[in-house]
């Protein structure tokens, strides 16, 4: 019985395998250290003079994200290390104008994410704002949100 079909001539095969086969790196070559982990690393720590640096700047009105920038830290961290030294946090709410400024913003189709780096604060600032008052929501597509226990 005569094989036939595909597979009867598989020099062509073979040979396009042996050309990828030569164009990997060998067995015994040492991993190329460019090569990034996920793992994340150890957070960086301040020094004395950087701590007392940070806590002038946030009481000289820097906010913990332009902190955070600035020393190469998260905003938690620049929270955290405030906190530690007894640092009185201000709270960014937005005042009643600006609570209706950010509604007819959110009217006129900003995003969340828009309207809050508009005013400096955080998006889910400007939404829970929204809906203190009342204010139906889109969710990311612009569609209207359909509330928990609400008409699907």
């Amino acid at each position: 019985m005569e094989v036939r079909g595909p597979y009867s001539n598989i020099k062509a095969q073979v040979r396009a395998l042996e050309e990828l086969r030569e164009k990997l790196p060998s067995l015994d070559t040492p991993e190329p250290s460019s090569i990034k982990h996920d793992r994340p690393g150890r957070a960086r720590q301040l020094r004395a003079e950087q701590i007392e640096q940070l806590i002038a700047g946030y009481r000289s009105g820097a906010t913990v994200y332009e902190l955070g920038d600035q020393f190469g830290i998260e905003r938690r961290t620049v929270s955290n290390i405030l906190h530690r030294h007894g640092v009185p946090m201000r709270r960014r709410g937005l005042t009643p104008d600006q609570v209706d400024h950010a509604i007819h913003l959110y009217n006129l189709g900003w995003s969340l994410a828009r309207v809050g780096e508009h005013l400096g604060v955080n998006h889910t600032t400007v939404l829970n704002k929204l809906r203190e008052r009342g204010i139906p929501t889109r969710d990311t597509h612009g569609r209207p949100r359909v509330e928990a226990g609400g008409p699907r």
